[in-house]
């Protein structure tokens, strides 16, 4: 039998513990990021009217909603 202080039985039991925390907050975080990259993927912002607007097809210009002007495709930044 290995003998084992409760002190450090107890250290180790709080580090595993620790471990799992901190393993599924890791995990939680990715995901959560994962879903705000998929969610702003085909978001635009018109430089005209700044109207933020959905546009899943593969123009290269897609035209604004609200004022028709013709927009570049370039990355969406959330603040």
């Amino acid at each position: 039998m290995i003998r084992v202080s409760l002190t450090l039985l107890v250290f180790i039991y709080l580090g595993l513990f620790l471990t799992l925390v901190l393993g599924h907050w890791a995990w939680f975080e990715w995901q959560r990021q994962r879903r705000e990259r998929l969610a702003v993927r085909n978001r635009l912002r018109c430089a005209l009217c700044a109207f933020e607007f959905e546009d899943a097809t593969a123009d290269e210009l897609p035209r604004c909603p609200r004022c028709g002007s013709l927009n570049e495709r370039d990355r969406f930044r959330m603040l």
